[in-house]
């Protein structure tokens, strides 16, 4: 069953665990999460993301992709967790005071919810104090929510359209967006923000790459542009999120 998620800390967005797919539209309800709109599921670097990868995605985002999921009246969907591109965007979001939705999707063993209950061995991260919603789901390992994040852009979406935008990541990245082409999903991959998505989008080629990474490379459903090139990012996402 889903239900409301304990809030003991100060940040006041709504919170709902889940523990089914077939919860997802009954926590919505909850959340009083609008669906039947587009959704941008935001994946990519955590901890791992450098200095200047994350300044030209704060740049991206301020200059080009905010405005326009404002005025398509989308929703943003990413892991939640205070770090990368998680805080990056919420922080951007907050900034501006865009009002597009943004929910955090996490696995419930990795994170601070301010429950008071815990995690063992200490290691829970906190979650980004700027998102609008956030949902969490079992596990208690990083990639545990991965699945999550397609099927709770889904459920948002209803039958409108979900895009998988890619900045940084690593080995669950991959994972990530290997999965949201298996649902046929589209996929635009940032190119220039490092690790998975340069390897994806063919920045080093001459060396050994992943398989996963070719196979998401040569997909009819991936669009590779630079971070640096806002209208042509902003072309794809206009598209993408109005089919």
């Amino acid at each position: 069953m889903d239900v409301p998620a304990d809030r003991g800390d100060a940040r006041q967005a709504p919170m709902v665990r889940v523990t089914r797919i077939d919860g997802l539209p009954a926590a919505l309800e909850v959340l009083a999460l609008r669906r039947g709109r587009p959704v941008l599921v935001l994946v990519g670097g955590a901890a791992g993301m450098a200095d200047e990868s994350r300044e030209l995605l704060r740049a991206l985002l301020a200059e080009a992709v905010l405005p326009l999921l404002d005025r398509r009246g989308a929703a943003v969907v990413d892991g939640g967790t205070d770090s990368g591109v998680m805080q990056v965007i919420g922080r951007a979001r907050a900034a501006a005071g865009h009002r597009f939705s943004l929910v955090g999707v996490a696995a419930e063993g990795t994170v601070d919810a301010g429950s008071g209950q815990g995690v063992p061995g200490g290691h829970a991260v906190a979650l980004e104090p700027h998102h609008t919603h956030f949902v969490l789901v079992p596990g208690s390992a990083w990639g545990d929510e991965s699945p999550w994040l397609g099927h709770v852009a889904e459920a948002i979406a209803g039958s409108g359209p979900v895009l998988t935008v890619v900045v940084n990541g690593g080995e669950i990245t991959l994972d990530d967006v290997s999965r949201s082409l298996s649902r046929r999903r589209p996929v635009l991959v940032l190119a220039g923000t490092g690790r998975a998505a340069d390897a994806i989008a063919g920045v080093h080629s001459k060396r050994a790459t992943d398989p996963r990474a070719a196979a998401i490379s040569a997909s009819p459903l991936t669009c590779i542009v630079d971070v640096t090139d806002h209208a042509g990012v902003a072309a794809v996402l206009d598209e993408a999120l109005s089919r």
